[in-house]
Parts: C-alpha cells; sequence; structure tokens
C-alpha cells in the first residue's frame, strides 16, 4: 500500500533538491568578502537623492490595472478559442457579450483620457 505513495514522495524530495540546491550551492561556493560599500544601503554607487516614499502619479497605477485587466482578457480567450467547437453558439455569444464589456470600459477609459501620459 506504501509503494502507490513513492511517487509523491519521490517528487518532493526532487522538489526540494531542486529548490534547495542552488541555495545550499551558492552558500558554499561563493566568495564571502564583504567591505563597507559591499554592506552601504546604497549599493548603486550613489547616495540616494529623494525620499524612497514619493508619491506616484496616479495614472501610473491606473495604466498598470488596465494592463492587467485586458492581459487576463487574453487569459480568457486562449482556453475559449480551444474548445469553441464543443461549446457551439451559447459559448460564442457569451464570449461576445464578455468582449463588448471589456470594450466599451476600454472606449471609456479612453474618451476620459486615462491612457494619455504626459
Amino acid at each position: 500500500m506504501l509503494e502507490n505513495y513513492f511517487p509523491i514522495l519521490l517528487f518532493i524530495l526532487v522538489g526540494l533538491a531542486v529548490g534547495l540546491g542552488p541555495l545550499v550551492l551558492g552558500k558554499i561556493v561563493s566568495p564571502h568578502k564583504p567591505d563597507s560599500e559591499k554592506n552601504s544601503p546604497y549599493e548603486c554607487g550613489f547616495e540616494a537623492f529623494e525620499d524612497a516614499r514619493m508619491k506616484f502619479d496616479v495614472r501610473y497605477y491606473l495604466v498598470a490595472i488596465l494592463f492587467i485587466l485586458f492581459d487576463l482578457e487574453i487569459a480568457f480567450l486562449f482556453p475559449w478559442a480551444v474548445v469553441l467547437q464543443e461549446i457551439g453558439l451559447a459559448g460564442f455569444l457569451a464570449m461576445m457579450l464578455f468582449l463588448l464589456v471589456l470594450v466599451v470600459g476600454f472606449v471609456y477609459e479612453w474618451m476620459k483620457g486615462a491612457l494619455e501620459w504626459d
């Protein structure tokens, strides 16, 4: 009975080896010679010139949300296209309604000027 669980145990062990192996190997092989510049908070080579907690323009977040929205739209289109023959006309019309709602939202954002970047 326990031999049925051997592939699962093997899968877990291989996953742990793939995940932890490079970490352990990097810790063993890598040189550990920190100096004052390496340990400084600004390792990029120059001191920070502004506050790290500065405010971003809200349009940045709006464009990011719109990107995620339309990226998910494409993620829904691929499985729909694969099973289009099986779902028939009802599935086609449901996807057209879904796309219509997204296009109306896109046109609304476009007309409001949310996609304009100054």
